[in-house]
């Protein structure tokens, strides 16, 4: 009999035989079909339920049971992630739910940003059926799951080699423009600000500003403050 991660007989999906999945996919219908048709299509899981606004996410969780929900992640904006708030009351919510969160449709590299969040595990739009089914069942047993090409994206970003193996900061890897957004960022600008100090776009700085804060690990700007204070990017008397 299939159980929560939590353990035997905890939730309300306790005594279901299939893993119950929740899909919480907001923008693209066709999407939620697929991903409907790959999950009831295994012998050991089934679709308990859809949601189509993030506000009945957690009304949707207590009313099915499910043992996993799939949760897309919406784009960065100046005030913070707020998939990444939501994946954080959805967990404060229901401890033995297990987050999938789907990749944000702007394309920003984001899963170390939704694991920190909350999330059990992380799949991106280009995840084939087989990716998907494995990840579900990988993080109802209580496993981490990150997609296989995101595998290499974590490495290629994290792990920055030079020929002789020294390993690089990845502050180092910014361009002087990313660089300024840093300290721009973390001494308290908004984007508007920010875009007219750069004179570029304010959708621009909302992009690099989202890729850099996925680049650096982090999930908001105390975390970004506190770090450009330590790199000596900003001086205390800065603030």
């Amino acid at each position: 009999m299939t159980m929560k991660a939590g353990g035997p007989g905890t939730g309300a999906g306790a005594g279901r035989e299939k893993v119950g999945v929740l899909l919480a996919i907001f923008d693209f219908p066709m999407l939620t079909t697929g991903y409907r048709a790959v999950v009831d299509a295994e012998p050991d899981m089934q679709v308990v339920g859809e949601v189509a606004g993030r506000d009945d996410i957690r009304e949707a969780v207590e009313r099915t049971g499910a043992d996993v929900a799939i949760v897309e992640c919406q784009p960065y904006s100046g005030d913070g992630c707020v998939s990444y708030r939501m994946l954080d009351g959805i967990r404060g919510g229901s401890p033995a739910l297990r987050i999938l969160a789907l990749e944000c449709r702007c394309g920003t590299e984001q899963f170390s940003l939704a694991l920190r969040s909350g999330a059990d595990g992380f799949l991106n739009r280009n995840a084939q059926p087989s990716d998907v089914t494995s990840a579900i069942r990988a993080v109802h047993r209580g496993q981490a799951y990150v997609s296989p090409s995101i595998v290499t994206k974590m490495i290629d970003t994290y792990v920055l080699r030079s020929q002789d193996g020294y390993v690089e900061d990845v502050y180092d890897s910014l361009s002087d423009q990313d660089r300024e957004l840093v300290r721009l960022a973390a001494v308290g600008h908004t984007n508007r600000e920010i875009a007219r100090e750069l004179r570029i776009s304010e959708q621009t700085v909302h992009n690099h500003r989202a890729s850099v804060m996925e680049k650096l690990g982090f999930h908001d700007r105390v975390e970004l403050l506190k770090y450009a204070i330590k790199r000596g990017v900003i001086e205390v008397a800065d603030l």
